[in-house]
């Protein structure tokens, strides 16, 4: 049997919960997935897969545009002081 290393992490009961159930489907334990992990970034020399931020939805992105827009328009009115909004909403 080849000489091997023990390795310990913190991951949240959940998550691993879900990635041994995947595994499991996948037909291959924690421990194998891992592995096959740690060969394929050490094979290719960086993480195997793209990290990235999460990208806006079409609707929010035009939400922020729509935003952006308003606040660069001088013609939309504006408020420093939420009591002259409400005063304004009331009357």
């Amino acid at each position: 049997m080849p000489n091997t290393a023990n390795l310990s992490v913190r991951i949240d009961p959940d998550l691993k919960a879900q990635a041994e159930s995947l595994f499991s489907d996948l037909g291959m334990s924690l421990t194998t997935a891992i592995t096959v992990f740690f060969r394929q970034a050490v094979r290719e020399n960086r993480i195997p897969f793209e990290i990235r931020r999460d990208q806006p939805t079409r609707e929010t992105a035009a939400a922020m545009r729509e935003a952006l827009r308003i606040s660069r328009d001088p013609d939309i009115q504006g408020y420093q002081d939420p009591k002259e909004l409400l005063r304004d909403l009331n009357d």
